[in-house]
């Protein structure tokens, strides 16, 4: 014997457990004489309206009007079985049914009633009648002028409005007034336009939330991989640096669960917007397919409003790598003994930001000489026939790289060995070119120089005058652009030469590099742009 399945044991009982008058779940259920059981108000309803007293469902008369009381039993088990299952959606039932009500198949817009499939013929045929019919809706009277009480089948372009043929005669005479259908029409192309956008907006926050993922992964990764430098590095000065170690440890990892915790807001943010997203898709595609006009028109003000969503043009996490001058204060506080690993330190991580620099000719003072590949720069101490565009010195003895860079963080480093005068740094875009030159921050140079072969200077208000234990033969410049730092370093002896911090920029930074004066041959040297190759 086959066994019943749950699904089909629930349809069975919910069968016998629905009134065959309301064709919903018993409400106060009573028994007849014959044994049917029925709502005791849909019973009393449909015998009210009736000269006779019969079933209702196998239409057994009875003589007199039968009285009955609520069967407790049945109305307990309906209570148990409405628990315990999904709350039924309501149909839209026959209006000319007597008895037991059919499910409505059509209403007609104009006599405002629903027909079930037998009383829909007589309808059409019996009566001739060429009425507009729609499919079976619960809230009709969205449908119906409420002024005249005729089916609302014209749409006023000028008013935006559902109207009926009376309103397009009075109020809307002089409107432009198109039929429902064909306005519907109209709109469907741009709810698919919307859909499709909506889509697109879905598959572009995904897109974006595999991109924080990566990105928070990489910035853990090198987190790890810092952490583990800074340990080696605290690891010989342990008995002096251990509470340095301790707050920088502590600071790094502060900054990692911050990242970490904004990569997840903005995960949670961007999975908000696809489910809101996702809603606005499935409304959109349920109405894209109605053929429902009037409805479509109803509720296209509505969807048609784009969603409440952030651009997500530009998205990125906090960066979670140590800084490089936070370091170097930390670390500088100690005992000199520290400053050579320290510099060291520092030295290896810059590397991984090393860039390739070129010198642009279009920016090179006529006295200067550059060599084919664009990485040595002499003063030939002879004026070449150039022309003096915008861009290029006119006075100073300088010229710029051909790359510049308006965000993160980028390093070089440039041999001066044998010389006795040279400046390094870097420019901004609109610095001035021409005439004497003041290499100062307040004029957008931030610049270190040597004078007369040991006379190292800071040129900005006032001039610093720096002291270096020994005479640098390469010089790496380090700049991070978004914390506003431009450092110096020997990079043969490890040490730290010169920071500008606390800088603001908003323009392109060009590295910028000046052989000096020839001085009779004695400074006739080139500087060199040395080739970096890149730490692991």
């Amino acid at each position: 014997m086959a066994e019943t399945s749950p699904t089909s044991l629930n349809k069975v009982v919910s069968e016998e457990l629905q009134c065959s008058i309301c064709l919903d779940a018993f409400t106060d259920p009573v028994s007849t004489p014959c044994g049917h059981n029925f709502c005791e108000s849909c019973l009393n309803q449909y015998w009210n309206n009736s000269q006779t007293y019969n079933c209702p469902f196998c239409k057994e008369t009875f003589n007199n009007r039968p009285e009955f009381k609520i069967n407790t039993a049945l109305r307990q088990l309906v209570q148990v079985f409405k628990q315990n299952i999904p709350e039924k959606t309501s149909e839209v039932l026959c209006d000319i049914c007597d008895g037991v009500k059919k499910k409505a198949l059509k209403i007609c817009l104009v006599c405002q009633n629903a027909y079930c499939q037998t009383h829909l013929d007589l309808h059409q045929k019996v009566t001739n009648l060429k009425h507009k019919l729609i499919d079976p809706v619960l809230n009709l009277e969205n449908y119906i002028c409420q002024k005249h009480e005729k089916p609302l089948e014209l749409f006023c372009k000028d008013d935006q409005t559902c109207v009926c043929f009376l309103c397009a005669l009075t109020n809307h005479r002089n409107h432009n007034t198109v039929a429902v259908e064909e306005e519907s029409k109209e709109r469907k192309p741009l709810i698919m336009k919307m859909k499709t956008d909506v889509q697109q907006m879905i598959q572009y926050r995904k897109k974006t939330i595999q991109d924080i993922k990566q990105s928070a992964t990489l910035r853990k990764k090198t987190s790890e991989k810092e952490k583990a430098e800074s340990t080696e590095l605290f690891a010989d000065l342990m008995c002096c640096i251990e509470k340095c170690q301790s707050e920088l440890l502590e600071m790094m990892e502060q900054k990692q669960k911050a990242a970490e915790k904004e990569a997840e807001e903005l995960i949670k943010d961007l999975e908000q917007e696809i489910t809101e997203l996702k809603r606005r898709d499935a409304e959109l595609e349920q109405i894209s397919h109605t053929e429902d006009h009037l409805h479509l028109l109803q509720f296209y003000p509505a969807l048609s409003k784009p969603p409440h969503t952030r651009s997500w043009t530009h998205v990125s996490i906090s960066d979670t790598q140590l800084s490089v001058e936070t370091l170097r204060k930390t670390l500088t506080q100690l005992h000199d003994t520290l400053n050579d690993k320290l510099s060291t330190s520092v030295l290896k991580r810059i590397h991984q930001y090393a860039v390739e620099v070129t010198v642009d000719p279009g920016t090179a003072h006529p006295n200067l000489i550059l060599s084919n590949d664009g990485k040595q720069v002499t003063n030939g101490d002879i004026k070449l026939e150039l022309p003096d565009n915008p861009e290029r010195f006119s006075t100073c003895c300088c010229v710029l790289a051909k790359e510049g860079f308006n965000s993160g963080r980028f390093y070089f480093e440039v041999q001066v060995k044998e010389k006795t005068d040279w400046d390094l740094g870097v420019v901004r875009e609109s610095a001035n070119r021409k005439g004497k030159i003041t290499e100062a921050p307040e004029d957008g140079y931030w610049a270190v120089a040597l004078r007369k072969g040991n006379q190292y200077q800071v040129f900005k208000y006032p001039t610093v005058s720096l002291s270096l234990r020994a005479k640098p033969q390469v010089v790496g410049v380090f700049v991070d652009y978004e914390e506003g730092l431009v450092s110096f370093y020997d990079v043969e002896s490890s040490s730290h030469i010169y920071s500008f911090t606390g800088q603001t920029f908003s323009e392109r930074l060009f590295p910028y590099f000046s052989p000096g004066n020839a001085h009779k041959g004695k400074n006739a040297a080139p500087i060199i742009i040395s080739h970096i190759r890149k730490s692991e």
